[in-house]
């Protein structure tokens, strides 16, 4: 059964239903007046081949769609082998994608390969840098005083995956029209980054599968560890400014997912979210109500996943985070929010199918409140 067989009810309308393989982010951004998704693929079906969920062809492709004003329309295929995350984002009027390419190959597999920044030019989107990269996860674009960074989440800790390219995690700076490397984060398999102000000042938060997740703080010349959160299982941050004040949600693959609360100094704990399968947040004020979105990726281990998952939507009730909807995903990677012509719409990028195969549709969701 396929997510667009199931009904869902309550807050979600499914509208389309995207023909994806390994579906791992959903990048919405504007150009030119029209608005685009940008989903990278971490990899395609191989026939005959056993199912695994590290398995399959990589050498994927990123799809970039347009929405027409009811659904999207595929627009350009883009190279980026295993592709993780893409990364939209504009310098002095030029828009670019940062594309986080894993691996290639179809096994064995090279995570010692070239993640690709694109550029939008006259003719289309052209390539404009290549970073070497070892098993890249995501990138982060964000600003502080003026200055561009770019902050790459990577690295694994597999036996069989050794790293020739810089393993750790980095952060890059933007300087003289191109990106160059700024401070190198200590982390064995990086996740997510999110960045936020608080305070009159610049926060890091980092996600790692491995080791420590925390806060890193802008010192005015790099970053400096702040606040530990968890020691494995990290996925994702985001924040939420509610009642002036700001929350941040941790998503965790191994445990529960965690709200936590600015008190001034550090991030006190508000609120547990029950299970585990934690994989990535889209946050919302609709209709003067706080909304926070939470997918789940998989339970059990990579060898023998569940992925037939429940993932959630949560309000704020003025002291509490309350469930008002699960709907089910297959392999969850991520869900963002878009808007058009004053409607309100959610898509989620599923991954896996429930006997673990590649090819699954992303789903794009009218929000009906």
């Amino acid at each position: 059964m396929t997510p667009n067989e199931r009904a869902t009810g309550g807050m979600l309308r499914r509208v389309q239903a995207l023909p994806t393989s390994g579906a791992r982010a959903a990048e919405i951004f504007a150009d030119h007046g029209a608005t685009f998704l940008a989903i990278p693929q971490l990899a395609y079906d191989v026939p005959d081949a056993a199912a695994h969920m590290n398995g399959g062809d990589s050498d994927t492709e990123l799809l970039i769609l347009r929405w027409d004003g009811t659904e999207f329309i595929e627009s350009v295929r883009l190279p980026a082998p295993g592709g993780e995350d893409a990364e939209h984002f504009i310098i002095d009027g030029t828009a670019y994608i940062a594309t986080a390419s894993a691996r290639s190959g179809k096994g064995p597999y090279e995570p010692n390969i070239v993640s690709t920044i694109y550029r939008r030019g006259a003719d289309g989107w052209e390539v404009f840098q290549q970073i070497p990269t070892f098993f890249a996860k995501q990138w982060r674009h964000f600003t502080i005083d003026g200055r561009h960074f770019l902050a790459l989440a990577q690295g694994v800790t597999i036996e069989t995956a050794v790293p020739t390219n810089p393993r750790a995690s980095a952060i890059y700076v933007w300087n003289e029209g191109r990106f160059e490397p700024f401070q190198v984060i200590e982390g064995l398999w990086g996740y997510n980054f999110h960045h936020f102000e608080v305070d009159d000042r610049h926060f890091l938060a980092y996600a790692d599968h491995v080791g420590p997740s925390g806060l890193l703080a802008w010192t005015g010349s790099g970053f400096e560890p702040f606040q530990t959160f968890s020691d494995k299982g990290g996925r994702a941050f985001t924040t939420m400014w509610i009642d002036g004040q700001l929350q941040l949600a941790f998503a965790n693959i191994h445990g529960p997912s965690v709200v936590y609360r600015w008190d001034g100094a550090s991030f006190a704990e508000l609120q547990q979210f029950s299970g585990s399968g934690g994989r990535e947040f889209a946050y919302r004020v609709i209709g003067g109500i706080p909304y926070l979105v939470l997918v789940n990726f998989i339970e059990g281990t990579p060898q023998a996943p569940r992925t037939d998952l429940l993932s959630h939507i949560y309000s704020w009730t003025g002291d509490t985070w309350s469930l008002v909807e699960s709907f089910p995903t297959f392999g969850a990677t991520d869900a963002a929010f878009f808007e058009s012509s004053g409607d309100l719409y959610l898509v989620v990028t599923n991954s896996l199918t429930t006997n673990v195969r590649f090819r699954q549709d992303a789903i794009v969701y009218a929000v009906d409140i």
